[in-house]
Parts: C-alpha cells; sequence; structure tokens
C-alpha cells in the first residue's frame, strides 16, 4: 500500500515540476509584454485625452496630409523596386553559374553594416544638392534591398527543383516557369521582407532629415525638439502607428493563407545551377552596379574625408569615450533583450498553446512601432509618472527591449526548439527547482542562440539614432550621436572616425546573418 501511494506521488511531483516553469514564466512573458505595449497605450491614451475635436484639427491640417503623401510615396516607390533588385540579385547568386557567386552574395548582405544615415551622409557627400523623394527612393534602395534579399535567398535555396522540371515538362517557358512555379513559392518571404523593409521606412530619420525630405518621422523629432512632446506630436504619431498598422495588415492580406510545402516519397533535392553562356560574365554587371552604389560610395566618400580631415580628425578622447558608451550601451541592450525574450521564447516551444502565442505576438506587435513612437511615449510617461527615471539607462534599455525583442526572439525560438525537453525533466527529476533545471539544461545549450540574439540586437542598437537622442542619459555621446551632431554642423570630416567605427564594429555582426542564412540549406 505504501509502494503505491509513493508510486502515485512521483508521477504529481514531476507534473507539478513541470507546470511550475510554465506558470511563473507565463507571468513573467505577460508582464514583459504589458511593457512593450506601453507604447501603443501612450498612443490611444493621448488620443483620447486630446479630444475627437482637437484630435481631427490637428490630423486634418494641411502638413499632415503633405506628410502622408510623402510617406506613402516613399513606400510604394521604395518597396517594389527592393523586392524587384532582391529577387534578380537572389537568382543571380544561387540559381546561376555567375562567377564569384559567393562573393556577390556577401557583398548584396554587406550594406547592412553601413547604418540608412551614413548612406545619406555619402551621398551628399558626393552630390550636396541631393534632396527629395527621388534622392530618398535612391538611398532608401541601397540601404535597404539586403533586408529583401536574405530571406529571398534563403527560399531560393529551400525550393525543390522537381516543381520546376514538372512544369518544364508541360511545355512551359522558362520564363512562364519562373512566375507561374517559383515566384508563387517566394511569396511568403518577399511579403515578410517587403514588410520588414517598409517599417523600417516609416521609422527612418536619419537618412531623410539629412537629404531634407519630410517624412512622419522627421516632424515627429522636429515637433518634439521645438514644443517638446507637444499634441501636435502625439497625433503625427497617431498617423504613424496607422500607417504601420496598415501596413500589416496588406502584409497579411498579400501573404494568404496558401502553403508551400513539397508532399510525396523521398526528399527535395537540392537545386542545380542554370547555365548563363554568353551571358555569364555580363550576368554580374547588376551585382556590381548595386556593389558601386550601396558600399562603393559610403566607401570613397569616408575615405576622402578621413584624408582630407588628416590626423586631427582623429580626436582620441572623444572618439573613445564615445566608443566604450556605445559598447556599454550594446552591450546592456542586448543582454536584456535576450533576457527579455527568453521567457516567451521557451513559452512557445514548450507550451505552443493559444495563450502564449497570443503574448508572443504581443512583442512583435509593439516592435512593429516606430523609435520615435517608443521615444516618445517613454518620454511622456516617465515625465508625468515616474520623473526619476526620465533619461536614465533604465528608460532607455527599455527603448531598446521594445524595438529590438523580434531578434532575439527568433534566435532563442530556434535555438531552444533544438534541445530536448527530457534534458529538462531529467534535471527536475534530481531534484532540482525548475528555475535551476531550465537554467542547467536549456538555457545553457541554447546559449549560441542567445548569442546570436544578442548580436542581432547589439547591431540595431549601435546603429539606433532617434531613441537614443530622445532618451539617453545627459551627458551619453554614442557613435551615432556624435556622427550625427558633426554632420548636422557640416562637419563631415570630424564625423568620418565615427562613421567608419560604426561600419567596422557592424561587419562582424552582418557577416553572422550571412552565416545564419547560409546555415538554413546546410550551406
Amino acid at each position: 500500500m505504501t509502494s503505491s501511494v509513493s508510486d502515485n506521488a512521483i508521477p504529481m511531483a514531476r507534473r507539478r515540476r513541470r507546470s511550475g516553469p510554465s506558470s511563473w514564466t507565463f507571468a513573467i512573458a505577460v508582464t514583459i509584454a504589458l511593457f512593450a505595449l506601453l507604447p501603443l497605450g501612450f498612443v490611444i491614451w493621448a488620443t483620447v485625452a486630446t479630444g475627437p475635436e482637437t484630435a481631427f484639427k490637428l490630423i486634418a491640417r494641411p502638413r499632415v496630409g503633405a506628410l502622408l503623401v510623402n510617406t506613402v510615396a516613399l513606400v510604394l516607390i521604395t518597396v517594389p523596386l527592393c523586392a524587384l533588385l532582391a529577387v534578380a540579385l537572389a537568382f543571380l547568386t544561387e540559381r546561376t553559374d555567375m562567377p564569384g557567386r559567393r562573393l556577390w552574395a556577401w557583398l548584396c548582405i554587406t550594406p547592412l553594416a553601413v547604418p540608412a544615415f551614413v548612406h545619406s551622409y555619402a551621398w551628399i557627400g558626393l552630390w550636396p544638392g541631393l534632396n527629395g523623394l527621388g534622392a530618398g527612393v535612391a538611398i532608401s534602395l541601397a540601404a535597404y534591398f539586403p533586408f529583401l534579399y536574405l530571406p529571398v535567398a534563403a527560399a531560393f535555396r529551400l525550393l525543390d527543383p522537381a516543381l520546376e522540371d514538372q512544369a518544364a515538362s508541360l511545355g512551359l517557358s522558362p520564363l512562364a516557369v519562373f512566375r507561374r512555379v517559383v515566384l508563387p513559392q517566394l511569396r511568403l518571404s518577399l511579403c515578410g521582407g517587403s514588410l520588414l523593409v517598409g517599417l523600417h521606412l516609416l521609422a527612418e530619420y536619419g537618412l531623410y532629415a539629412m537629404i531634407r525630405f519630410d517624412t512622419f518621422t522627421t516632424a515627429i523629432v522636429e515637433q518634439f525638439q521645438s514644443t517638446y512632446n507637444g499634441v501636435a506630436a502625439h497625433m503625427l504619431a497617431l498617423v504613424l502607428v496607422v500607417c504601420c498598422f496598415a501596413l500589416i495588415g496588406l502584409e497579411v492580406v498579400l501573404r494568404g493563407r496558401s502553403r508551400y510545402a513539397r508532399l510525396g516519397s523521398g526528399v527535395a533535392r537540392v537545386a542545380g545551377v542554370m547555365p548563363l553562356g554568353r551571358w555569364r560574365h555580363a550576368a554580374m554587371a547588376l551585382p556590381a552596379l548595386t556593389a558601386v552604389f550601396a558600399l562603393c560610395i559610403p566607401a570613397y566618400t569616408l575615405t576622402r574625408w578621413l584624408v582630407a580631415g588628416g590626423a586631427a580628425i582623429w580626436r582620441m578622447d572623444e572618439i573613445g569615450l564615445a566608443l566604450s558608451q556605445t559598447l556599454i550601451i550594446c552591450l546592456i541592450g542586448g543582454v536584456c533583450t535576450v533576457l527579455a525574450a527568453l521567457p516567451v521564447a521557451w513559452l512557445v516551444v514548450r507550451r505552443p498553446d493559444r495563450k502564449n502565442r497570443i503574448v508572443e505576438s504581443c512583442y512583435y506587435l509593439a516592435s512593429s512601432m516606430p523609435g520615435v513612437v517608443v521615444a516618445l511615449a517613454l518620454v511622456a510617461v516617465t515625465v508625468r509618472v515616474a520623473l526619476p527615471l526620465y533619461q536614465t539607462v533604465a528608460t532607455i534599455t527599455l527603448a531598446y527591449v521594445i524595438m529590438f525583442l523580434p531578434r532575439a526572439l527568433v534566435s532563442l525560438r530556434t535555438s531552444i526548439a533544438q534541445v530536448p525537453v527530457e534534458l529538462e525533466q531529467a534535471a527536475a527529476s534530481l531534484g532540482r527547482s525548475p528555475a535551476r533545471a531550465l537554467m542547467a539544461t536549456t538555457v545553457r545549450l541554447a546559449a549560441p542562440g542567445a548569442a546570436a540574439g544578442m548580436a542581432l540586437t547589439s547591431l540595431g542598437i549601435l546603429n539606433e539614432l532617434t531613441a537614443t537622442q530622445m532618451l539617453a542619459p545627459n551627458g551619453t555621446r554614442t557613435l551615432a550621436m556624435a556622427f550625427w551632431a558633426l554632420s548636422s554642423e557640416i562637419d563631415y570630416a570630424a564625423a568620418a572616425p565615427y562613421a567608419v567605427l560604426m561600419v567596422v564594429f557592424s561587419l562582424p555582426m552582418t557577416w553572422l546573418l550571412h552565416h545564419q542564412s547560409r546555415k538554413i540549406a546546410g550551406r
């Protein structure tokens, strides 16, 4: 009888151990989600507090209409051009025998190491009168097409060529095969990458401020700096958030519910390369021209200003201070973002139920809001409710966590999924508490994914400008802030060392992106 009771107690104890981590982890994840949704709550509160009549007057101004036209035109022109360029480059580097395609593939991703506002700085260094919508589209294309190239190239590597062979056997031309078989399978990657590019365009400040092209983000920052958290800035933030949600909704509609999966015996084979024949060397013109605009122009401009400035621009005391503060803030922000992403990453892998996926979606929803809206919300909240937290490390770290949670979440989720859950159960059966069992097994084995997520988050923090300017503690001077201050004073030579350092420290993290992308197909 005693044996029976003890035998029943063991499974009950194990069930309690398994449910323990789930309950407190869920509570932590929900708390983080509520903090992440703080900017959205602020926008709703600001709209209600302003009142419908005042809000309508502020939104219906001609100025808002002009900003809306600029912003919508920028997105509608730039995103399709990025998609066309990304598909063409991905096809050449992944599916043809173009010479040096591995090198060209790396060069297609390298522009991510150059901050968008450094791209703008480089272009106006060559063409000082560059401004307007055309300039915004051209520079945005050079700066942001890699966000589409990465998922499209990965999709090309995973396509099953048997589908294309079957279509060709039915008499379809190569162009018809590409249009009817290949492109539909790229739709998910195209929609996801286009959404990412569109959200970046809505959130970008430095690139467009430098070429004097007005968007909602540049207007909000100008309004904030001139009137300090005025009602007009809140209403502009409302319109910007609506634009972001409209873009997300459009992506959902375009993506649809179609699924593309191979059914049948065997496994998908690796696609062979398509011989280009006499066009083999001519095909290099497209990636070469892209590299000229996205890499050579920044490299030339930076070199030119470094040479013009000479040794005098290398003020090592100021540069060293900016570098140290940047690395510290990247380290703090990266660690905190990974820790914040860990609870929900564990939940969606170990307990993939509806409520956990809702919490996960809150993370993505919060991060879709531009940095200027996040910063504006945290400024208002700290000034009105928690003044001691205004312009502190805690506030700016919270802003980074909100903006970059998905970067850490994606990496962590993949790594945790590769750790057998039985290891956690075995550790718990040896008498360890749920927290210790989790730390000793899953967290330790998922460390590479956490490191990757931290690197990707740090890359975003390194190049972040708007929220850092609005929330950084007094006396903070990161590389991005120092570069922006000097370039705003038209001291382009003195700004060059800061831009070079941002690029140099971004390159290893960009290479990590390239390496992870190629691991998807085991290449």
